[in-house]
């Protein structure tokens, strides 16, 4: 089938490519009809690698896919053919004991769409158990449903802060996740989220949202900033979303004392910590790798309207230009959040 791969780091190609995938009872066959790029496939795409993932052969990209069901195994129950899917990326080993302790995402076998060497879902067809498989609403469009990877990113992390009505927030970061952490936030109970970049555009597009309100590190002190709009407190539930060793760890003093930081945004290498501030300040440290079981709780809110992830969708490109589509992502445009490709 079509698909687009990564022949070695820095040549795509959209070609046919020899992938056979066997239907059982509990799967369905999806036509994939949208897929996002995220930043992990730019990197792969750029950098051949992150971190131990290492591509050593070719590899078809694309793990942010939303598509219709087009056949089902026996033992399906959830989805009928014709239903409109998006479907989350990665399937665990039901023996593995982190399945067993509630925690799927953290499953060292893991088989993840785009992560070497398993291949994505960016190709015109996927067979995907059902179980990780979620019906869009009416209403719902592909587009959003190919958003519900990254929005399912921002609402476990809203998850891990254990956001509580009225509570303020801060994210480190205007990207994608961190638009995504901002706006679950919302929809969690948030009064206000503050999120803060060096990016006017990303600030702007962040700041189309009500009570979002923008903080332009470029030219205003985090630290200032927060404290005079939280009558020098600091802020409930404080999200590192940047990835960027830059910020540690002057962003913590940005925190009330006993509240909640997720580190949500991944890196290479190492950060200073000031332990002491953490303690005195009495800060509980959440970490965030994936999600488990926000997917559905993603399309609820999209449906439902609490969320709306169309301002985030910067470009979309048909599937014959899907090179062109990477080549645009990896320049890293600042007024995109998200390009999307539709089949």
């Amino acid at each position: 089938m079509k698909a687009l791969v990564l022949e070695e780091k820095g040549r795509l190609s959209v070609r046919d490519y020899p992938i056979v995938e066997h239907m059982g009872p509990y799967d369905v066959t999806v036509d994939v009809k949208a897929c996002g790029i995220c930043g992990s496939d730019v990197h792969y795409y750029t950098e051949g690698a992150i971190g131990d993932f290492v591509v050593k052969e070719p590899m078809i990209l694309g793990h942010e896919a939303a598509g219709v069901v087009v056949a089902k195994g026996e033992q399906v129950t959830n989805l009928e053919i014709g239903d409109l899917v998006c479907m989350e990326p990665g399937v665990p080993n039901l023996q593995a004991k982190q399945v067993l302790e509630g925690n799927y995402h953290l499953d060292p076998d893991i088989s993840f769409w785009a992560t070497p060497p398993i291949h994505g879902c960016l190709r015109e067809q996927v067979v995907h158990p059902s179980r990780f498989c979620f019906k869009l609403p009416k209403g719902v469009s592909v587009q959003e449903g190919a958003m519900m990877e990254p929005l399912a990113t921002g609402i476990e992390a809203a998850k891990k802060a254990q956001v509580t009505p009225g509570d303020t927030a801060l994210v480190v970061g205007a990207g994608t996740i961190g638009i995504m952490v901002a706006i679950s936030c919302l929809a969690a109970g948030c009064s206000k989220v503050f999120i803060s970049d060096v990016k006017e555009e990303k600030l702007a597009i962040a700041a189309s949202y009500k009570n979002i309100i923008p903080i332009n590190v470029a030219n205003q002190d985090l630290q200032t900033t927060i404290m005079a709009e939280t009558n020098n407190e600091g802020v409930d539930r404080l999200f590192e979303a940047s990835g960027s060793p830059r910020v540690y760890p002057s962003f913590f003093r940005c925190a009330k004392r006993g509240a909640t930081v997720v580190l949500v945004g991944m890196m290479n290498g190492t950060v200073p910590l000031d332990v002491a501030l953490l303690q005195v300040r009495g800060l509980r440290i959440e970490t965030l790798f994936r999600y488990t079981n926000t997917f559905d709780r993603a399309v609820a809110l999209v449906a439902n309207g609490s969320i709306d992830v169309n301002p985030l969708i910067s470009k979309v490109f048909p599937f014959e230009k899907a090179v062109e589509a990477y080549e645009y992502a990896a320049e890293g445009h600042q007024d995109v959040v998200k390009v999307m490709i539709e089949l």
